[in-house]
């Protein structure tokens, strides 16, 4: 999109026209801000909250975060929001523009009383009788006496809605049917929890939180008096000067909010109880309050709303109000103490001396991938006690949420302060019009930290950004302020760089990086090119301004290394960027000499520049020599192999030939002029790579490589002679789709036949028939599946997928004839959730006469899985054998496992692999052919059917051909269309609104509960552990440890328990036991002490009797990954930089079965580009929160947890750990 325009309420200019398209919308932005010299909008990347500009220096880029949406889509276009309500064409009520699908009931029947949505997720209200049309008032929709003298008031805002009930009189309150209100209640696609405070949350499918509600509350209207008379007239007509009277004069508008969106000073409020079932939401009012409210004192407010889960904000009260998502409204909310105070002789009045103070919470978005070098927080100062200025702080606390209470969450640090007044208007001389109040570092104040507080939130250490508002003298009632909810975060940023890829010297088409210093890479050229692709962190991608810096050292006879050429940075002049590939011809390097080659991306911004880590820092350095009387790099010419031969790449075209599994013909030659007497190859693609060969000796060859998965494939070849190896040399061809399965049944539908969806054509599909019982279960292996993504203006349609429930005892699911032919090549699969088994359990067989040819699934008298063919279809009586390949770890019940059975015809063998692992491969030479239906949970043995299954079977396929071993391992990581892991969210442990000795997980629906020991309590800031004895633990293992999986927690080390704990203590944030210690977990590493300036409560230097700043020791460590063992030989991947003590952060760990890699992200920042080399290891015992098992417990966490959660399944990158995870 060429057009460049502000966004709403942004100052900013529009592109001026530009002569063709210039790369990305960020580049062409930044083209336009350069011509203007101002600042310009990149459109496309607008969202609800968030707008991105285009700096007039070129290279840097400007995020604003609004607390509240700036717009909302509508109609596929960006809208200013707009709660007025308004009549839609369907008869119902909704807002004129909101960020969420919002629809009140016309009248009527009072089941469909408000619906609100957010895509395909939606909670839904019903009143209990009939309902009157509504009367609306802008985004007010009152249904008049559904009680005597009770109104039912819907108020719509952007974000969300409020439900009120008006109890107008005493005798209305006297009513019984006030005694407890059921709502009709639903939801779909979602679940409902107890969230903080005795409020709900609506969570998806991956338990992340859509809507939440505070706890339900009624208030009276006693506080509608508490001000002296003068007080109450318009306070923005009141004139001081003219007061003329002893009366105080009121200082500033005295409600603090919409009377319909909470109590107000002096109003009785009281919590209701509320209860859930499935199908209702029961409220019992304070029966207190509604017989004891004075008549003077109506109406009284029954109201329990619901809010978008994107951000939050609330003005936290010393008199014990809260206001949760606020809304600025005409005037604001308060900020500092509302008492009294006497100015120039006349007495103002506020309030009765309550305190106030205002926090906003921000989650990352997109400034995950940012480098932030400037911040700033800003927000319209509305009203001031005074036209004289008084300080106001801004403070980083611990999150908030609805249960958030006075005094709020424990302040962390300042991040700055102001001398302000506005508001007044021409009440001051000069005039004090209301107008922004803007937080920036200020040099000379080291205790101001908004920015580099702002680069630790982007770079994950902090999960979600809280931030507050105070007055610095909270006992001055003149410091008393009015501030808007338009709050926002506005961040500097260019792209972090990240470690580039493709590094080496040049080798033909591709490069060369040994990474094995004793195996170096030969070229015989001695100015080589080398090569590199810079890279960005995920999400810093787009207008990113990069070079790459190359450097080669050689190593000394001492063993020492030093430097064989001078630092090379490419391009020399301009900038490339993301993922664009570089080349620079070094200068004459020595030969025979060992070098190695490092490179790192640099993101450039004016005359300055960032650097990222280099790959001899993390990877590892890329080894070669030079030997310019090697062999040269030999020729590597295509051979025709008949119809679909594959085909060399030319720079402009590349055509799939061939499919997994089929060999090419390659012929290996030397160079002019050499003598070879061997050579050696391998196939490699992306991360997949097949080895390098032994050298076949010959002074030319032919090889006939097997790519083992389709896409684009890169031959290596190398030669050697008699006096060594020689030069590499490279070809890319592209490798064709395999045929695909024969038929899959996903198990999605609704209901009745499940549908074979390998084809779209009805006569083709072998569909599957359940039967005995069998039913559908919403815990299907893909878990939350994304039907269409998400669009600028759209969020993405999403369902819950589901798979087949059998009994273990007459359920089932069969074709009606058969589906392979078995005596040909044929790979059955599925994956596979086991109750505990008592007996034999078959997931796949195809029935002949007397019996299937093949069972794959579970041998109760191994406890393991296993692939069996059986060589003859005998009769009962008749002898028969068969052969068996079993698993190499017994089978683990009630978790996700993938399952595949491989009958290779072209060698006459079987395999197993679990997980994507081969477990082993044996001969078999008698195949058969069974012309039977296809079963599915049950296997045809001796004439009869048995070993039906006992639990889920999802995703079952069948290929008529032998997959290879990698697409086995594609199958199993049940990669989407957009080529990301499915997870399916098998545990979910949310310490929020629970109570007791035992946390249950009541999201996930596989409904395992963590027990808790003593030392571990449950609050509503989370699950607080005091790191001697408090933890948490359930019978594990909950994933399957061999196959892929993700775990995530919010976690805080309490940074003075910790300082207790010796240097190298690990604390345990949660992992699964194993006798030696864990099988993987995560944890926190104590590695030492450092020295901090101590700041007072209100974030200043605190001084000591000399004079000097006083400082304070506080312990330092890193975030791991990994496995923890008594040795310390367990294998880990840590945070790049020092972890955050005392604070919130976000902790996701995952292994990748298919590349055997554990990653670690900070909130969704990864902390190491190509993870750590990891092996998995079975888990026995429980699953362990707040401790670890290292022969006996121990590692105890002191701090506390919050949001626990594991999937089946890895996530793929820091994309989707953010839109799974969330914060």
């Amino acid at each position: 999109m060429l057009s460049v325009a502000p966004a709403l309420n942004s100052q900013a200019v529009a592109s001026p026209a530009l002569p063709a398209p210039l790369g990305s919308p960020e580049l062409r932005a930044s083209a336009a801000a350069v011509a203007a010299g101002e600042r310009v909008e990149v459109v496309e990347e607008r969202s609800e909250r968030e707008t991105v500009f285009a700096n007039p220096d070129g290279a840097t880029f400007t995020l604003e975060k609004s607390i509240t949406p700036v717009r909302v889509a509508r109609e596929g276009k960006w809208v200013e929001p707009d709660p007025t309500l308004v009549r839609n064409t369907d008869g119902s009520v909704g807002p004129a523009a909101a960020a969420v699908d919002l629809s009140f009931s016309a009248g009527g029947d009072g089941a469909d009383l408000v619906t609100i949505a957010k895509g395909t997720q939606s909670v839904s209200l019903g009143w209990p009788g009939a309902l009157p049309a509504p009367r609306l008032d802008g985004e007010h929709a009152v249904y008049e006496d559904v009680l005597p003298d009770v109104n039912l008031i819907l108020t719509a805002t952007v974000e969300g809605f409020r439900q009120v009930l008006e109890v107008k009189t005493r005798e209305a309150a006297a009513n019984p049917a006030l005694k407890a209100i059921e709502y009709r209640f639903g939801a779909e696609n979602l679940t409902i929890q107890a969230g903080a405070g005795g409020g709900l949350d609506a969570l998806d499918g991956n338990g992340r939180p859509v809507f939440r509600s505070p706890a339900a509350r009624m208030w009276n209207s006693a506080g509608d008096g508490t001000a002296p008379a003068q007080a109450q007239r318009s306070l923005y007509l009141a004139a001081p000067a003219e007061s003329g009277t002893d009366e105080p004069v009121a200082a500033g508008p005295t409600e603090e909010s919409d009377r319909l969106a909470g109590p107000g000073p002096g109003d009785d409020s009281s919590v209701m109880d509320l209860k859930l079932t499935d199908s209702t939401m029961t409220v019992e009012p304070d029966a207190g309050m509604l017989s004891s409210t004075e008549a003077k004192d109506f109406p009284l407010y029954i109201d329990p709303p619901v809010k978008l889960n994107d951000s939050e904000r609330t003005v936290l009260s010393s008199d014990g109000d809260v206001f949760w998502n606020f809304s600025g409204g005409d005037n604001g909310m308060s900020v500092g103490k509302c008492g009294s105070a006497v100015i120039g002789g006349v007495s103002y009045y506020c309030g009765n001396g309550y305190v106030n103070r205002m926090y906003f919470e921000f989650a990352p978005g997109n400034l995950k991938g940012k480098h932030v070098l400037d911040a700033t927080f800003r927000v319209t100062e509305t009203w001031s006690f005074s036209c004289d200025a008084r300080w106001i702080d801004l403070e980083r606390t611990n999150n908030i949420s609805s249960a958030s209470k006075w005094p709020g969450p424990k302040k962390l640090d300042q991040m700055g302060d102001r001398n302000v007044s506005a508001g007044r208007g021409s009440h001051c001389s000069p005039s004090q019009p209301r107008e922004p109040v803007e937080f920036n570092d200020y040099a000379p104040e080291p205790d101001e930290n908004l920015t580099p507080t702002v680069r630790s939130f982007a770079d994950g250490k902090i999960s979600r950004l809280t931030l507050m508002l105070m007055a610095k003298d909270e006992s001055d009632t003149i410091a008393w302020k009015r501030f808007d909810d338009d709050a926002v975060l506005s961040v500097d940023y260019v792209g972090k760089p990240a470690k580039p890829s493709n590094i080496g010297p040049m080798v033909g088409e591709s490069h060369d990086c040994n990474t094995v210093e004793s195996a170096p890479a030969i070229v015989t050229d001695p100015t080589p090119n080398l090569t590199a692709t810079p890279q960005t962190a995920s999400g810093g991608e787009s207008g990113a301004q990069l070079r790459v810096a190359m450097d080669v050292d050689k190593k000394q006879s001492d063993g020492t290394w030093v430097n064989a050429m001078s630092e090379a940075v490419r391009p020399s002049s301009g900038y490339v960027g993301d993922n664009v590939k570089v080349t620079y011809t070094a200068p004459t390097l020595p030969e025979n000499t060992l070098l190695r080659m490092r490179a790192w991306t640099r993101s450039h911004y004016g005359s300055e520049w960032l650097a990222g880590p280099s790959n001899g820092s993390t990877t590892g350095w890329c080894y070669f020599k030079v030997d310019s009387q090697a062999p040269d790099p030999p020729t590597i010419m295509f051979n025709s192999t008949g119809t679909d031969s594959y085909t060399p790449c030319t720079p402009n075209d590349c055509v799939p030939h061939g499919k997994p599994g089929k060999a090419g013909s390659f012929t290996l030659g030397p160079a002019p002029g050499d003598v070879n007497t061997g050579y050696r190859y391998k196939l490699t693609s992306g991360s997949y790579s097949s080895g390098w060969s032994s050298y076949i000796p010959g002074a030319t060859v032919t090889v006939s490589p097997v790519p083992s998965i389709s896409g684009t494939m890169t031959l290596h070849a190398e030669a050697k002679d008699n006096y060594g190896p020689g030069a590499g040399n490279s070809v890319e061809f592209v490798v064709k789709e395999g045929d695909g399965p024969v038929a899959r049944w996903n198990f999605a539908e609704a209901s009745g036949t499940a549908l074979d969806t390998s084809t779209a054509d009805p006569t083709l599909r072998d569909n599957a028939t359940l039967t005995g019982g069998a039913t559908r279960t919403d815990q299907g292996r893909r878990g939350e599946v994304t039907v269409t993504p998400p669009t600028e203006t759209a969020p993405a349609v999403k369902t819950t997928d589901s798979g087949l429930k059998l009994n273990g005892t007459t359920s089932y699911a069969a074709t009606t004839g058969p589906v392979i032919d078995t005596r040909a090549s044929y790979t059955v699969a599925a994956w596979v959730r086991m109750d505990t088994p008592t007996r034999n359990a078959t997931v796949f067989g195809q029935s002949g006469v007397n019996r299937s040819p093949f069972y794959l699934g579970y041998e109760h008298t191994s406890k393991k899985w296993s692939f069996r063919e059986v060589n003859t279809d005998a009769a009962v009586g008749t002898p028969f054998s068969y052969q068996r390949v079993e698993s190499k770890s017994p089978a683990v019940p009630m978790v996700w496992t993938h399952l595949a059975g491989v009958f290779n015809a072209a060698d006459n063998t079987i395999s197993l692999y679990v997980n994507g692992e081969l477990q082993g491969t044996t001969p078999f030479t008698t195949a058969w052919a069974a012309t039977g239906a296809l079963q599915i949970g049950r296997v045809h043995w001796s004439n009869v059917y048995s070993d039906y299954f006992p639990g889920v079977i999802d995703e079952a396929a069948v290929w008529q051909e032998a997959l290879t071993g990698t697409q086995i391992a594609q199958e199993s990581a049940l990669l989407d269309a957009d080529g990301k892991a499915s997870v399916e969210l098998v545990a979910a442990w949310n310490p929020t609104g629970a109570q007791g000795t035992s946390l249950p997980d009541g999201v996930s629906g596989y409904g395992r509960a963590l027990a808790l020991a003593s030392g571990a309590s449950l609050t509503d800031e989370g699950l607080v552990l005091d790191g001697t004895a408090g933890a948490g633990t359930t019978p594990g293992p909950v994933v399957d440890d061999s196959g892929s999986f993700t775990v995530t927690a919010q976690a805080l080390v309490d940074g003075a328990k910790l300082l207790t704990k010796p240097n190298g203590y690990k604390a345990q944030v949660l992992g699964q036991r194993t006798a030696t210690g864990s099988s993987w977990s995560l944890w926190f590493e104590k590695t030492g002490t450092k020295q901090e300036e101590e700041f007072d409560e209100n974030g200043d230097p605190v001084i000591d009797e000399n004079g000097d700043f006083k400082t304070i020791t506080v312990p330092v460590g890193r975030w791991h990954f990994g496995r923890l063992t008594a040795d310390g030989s367990g294998a880990s991947v840590q945070s790049m930089e020092e972890a955050l003590v005392d604070t919130e952060t976000r902790l996701t760990g995952v292994y990748n079965a298919q590349d055997r890699t554990v990653q670690l992200y900070l909130t969704s920042d990864q902390q190491t580009s190509d993870g750590i080399a990891y092996t998995a290891q079975a888990g026995t015992g429980e699953l362990a929160v707040g401790k670890g098992y290292l022969g006996s417990w121990a590692n105890f966490l002191p701090g506390r947890l919050s949001d626990i959660r594991l999937w089946a399944g890895a996530l793929s990158d820091s994309e989707q750990v953010s839109d799974v995870v969330g914060t």
